[in-house]
C-alpha cells in the first residue's frame, strides 16, 4: 500500500542536506521514538558505529536546528525532531517496514471472528488495532454514494395498521410497522404502492418531501396521511445509511506516554476522542496518509500525529483506519500494522471473506 506524500516545505529544502544529516537525522528520530529523551551528539556517534567524530556531529546538529529540522530543549544538550523533521523522516527516510509472520497472524486472529453487525465489527477492529499500536485508535464507515429508496411495499396488519418495506439501493432492506392515524381500505394500498415506486424512487430525501406536497390534493387523506408517513419513515432510513459511523477505542493508552503524564493535556485529547470524535480526520485521496503536528487542522490534534488507511467494505461503502498519537510515533510500525488491518478488514468485507493462508505470507 503506498503512501501519499503531503507536500510541505521540508520536501523542498530536503535536497539542501547532506546524506550525512540525512542519516544523523534518521538516528535522532529513530532513537527519541525509542526512549522519549532528547538524542545527544555521543549517542548518535555510537550508533553511526564511531565513523563521525562527535565534534562534527554536534556542528550538522546545529545546522539540522537552524535548518528547522530539529529542536533542542532548553533543559537538555540532545535534540529532538521538529514536525519538519519527522515529515522529511516519512517522506524520505523511513524504511517502509514488512510484518511478520506472527504480527500477520496476531492480525487475522483480531479479524477472523467476523460478525452481522457492522458497528460491533469496527469496535472489535478498533480495539485490536488500539492494543496492536498502543495508541488510541478509530474506526468509520460511510457510503461512497448517497442511499435513495429502490423500492416500496406496504403488508397489511389490519385496519389500523400496516408494515412498509423499502429497499435501498445498496440493497438493504428495512422495515417498520406503522400505526394509521385513520382507517386506510386495504384494497387501495396497492395504489399507493405503485405511487410510491412510481414518484419516491431513485430521489433524495429533499425531491421525496417535494414530490409529497406535489400529491398532497390529488390523494384522500387516509391515503395521503399514510403515504407521509411511508415517505418520513423512508427519509429517515436513507439519512442514517448515508451518516458515517465512527467508532473510538483505546484513548486510555494516552496515560502510558510521557507526552501525556500532564492529566490536563491527556484529558483534553481523551475529551476530544469521545465528545468531538466526527472532527476526527477523515481523508478521501489515497490509501493512507500521514498528519504530522500542525498539519492536523484540529487545534486538539496539532500535537499529535494522525496516521490513517482506507479499506472497501463493498456496496457502495468504504471505511477508514487511523491512530492518532505523539509525533514521537514509530510511523514505519503503525504503518505497516494499519495496512496489515485495512487489507485485513477488505479481504473480510469481500465475497469470500476468507483471511490469506499461512503459507502466502511472507517473512
Amino acid at each position: 500500500m503506498p503512501y501519499k506524500k503531503t507536500k510541505k516545505p521540508a520536501e523542498v529544502l530536503a535536497v539542501e542536506l547532506t546524506d550525512r544529516k540525512k542519516q544523523i537525522l534518521k538516528v535522532v528520530v529513530e532513537d527519541y521514538v525509542h526512549t522519549a529523551e532528547p538524542v545527544g551528539s555521543k549517542a548518535i556517534a555510537a550508533e553511526m558505529g564511531g565513523s563521525v567524530s562527535s565534534a562534527t556531529i554536534r556542528n550538522e546538529l546545529a545546522d539540522l536546528v537552524e535548518q528547522g529540522y530539529l529542536e533542542q530543549p532548553h533543559t537538555s544538550a540532545g535534540r529532538v525532531p521538529s514536525p519538519k523533521g519527522y515529515r522529511l523522516y516519512v517522506n524520505e527516510l523511513m524504511e517502509r517496514q514488512r510484518l511478520s509472520l506472527a504480527e500477520t497472524e496476531e492480525i487475522n486472529r483480531a479479524l477472523r471472528g467476523k460478525l452481522e453487525e457492522l458497528d460491533r465489527l469496527l469496535g472489535q477492529a478498533g480495539r485490536a488495532v488500539s492494543a496492536s499500536v498502543n495508541y488510541p485508535a478509530y474506526v468509520a464507515a460511510a457510503g461512497k454514494k448517497r442511499q435513495t429508496a429502490r423500492r416500496f411495499d406496504l403488508l397489511p396488519v389490519d385496519e389500523h395498521s400496516c408494515i412498509v418495506v423499502l429497499m435501498m439501493s445498496d440493497s438493504r432492506v428495512k422495515s417498520q410497522l406503522l400505526r394509521l392515524q385513520l382507517k386506510v381500505d386495504v384494497e387501495q394500498l396497492p395504489l399507493l404502492v405503485n405511487l410510491l415506486n412510481t414518484h419516491f424512487t431513485a430521489a433524495s430525501v429533499e425531491e421525496m418531501n417535494q414530490r409529497l406536497m406535489n400529491v398532497a390534493e390529488q390523494i384522500p387523506p387516509p391515503l395521503f396521511l399514510l403515504l407521509s408517513q411511508t415517505v418520513s419513515y423512508a427519509a429517515d432510513m436513507l439519512e442514517e445509511a448515508g451518516r458515517r459511523e465512527i467508532i473510538t477505542a483505546g484513548a486510555n493508552q494516552l496515560l502510558k506516554l510521557p507526552e501525556f503524564r500532564d492529566a490536563d493535556r491527556a484529558h483534553e485529547l481523551m475529551s476530544f476522542l469521545a465528545d468531538s470524535k466526527e472532527n476526527l480526520p477523515m481523508p478521501d485521496d489515497g490509501p493512507m496518509q500521514i498528519l504530522i503536528g500542525p498539519e492536523n487542522v484540529t487545534d486538539a490534534l496539532k500535537d499529535t500525529s494522525v496516521v490513517v488507511a482506507s479499506y472497501d467494505i463493498g456496496e457502495d461503502m468504504r471505511g477508514l483506519i487511523g491512530v492518532v498519537g505523539p509525533t514521537r510515533m514509530d510511523y514505519a510500525a503503525v504503518a505497516a500494522r494499519l495496512t496489515g488491518f485495512a487489507e485485513g478488514l477488505t479481504r473480510l468485507f469481500g465475497k469470500d471473506a476468507e483471511l490469506p493462508p499461512k503459507e502466502d505470507v511472507k517473512k
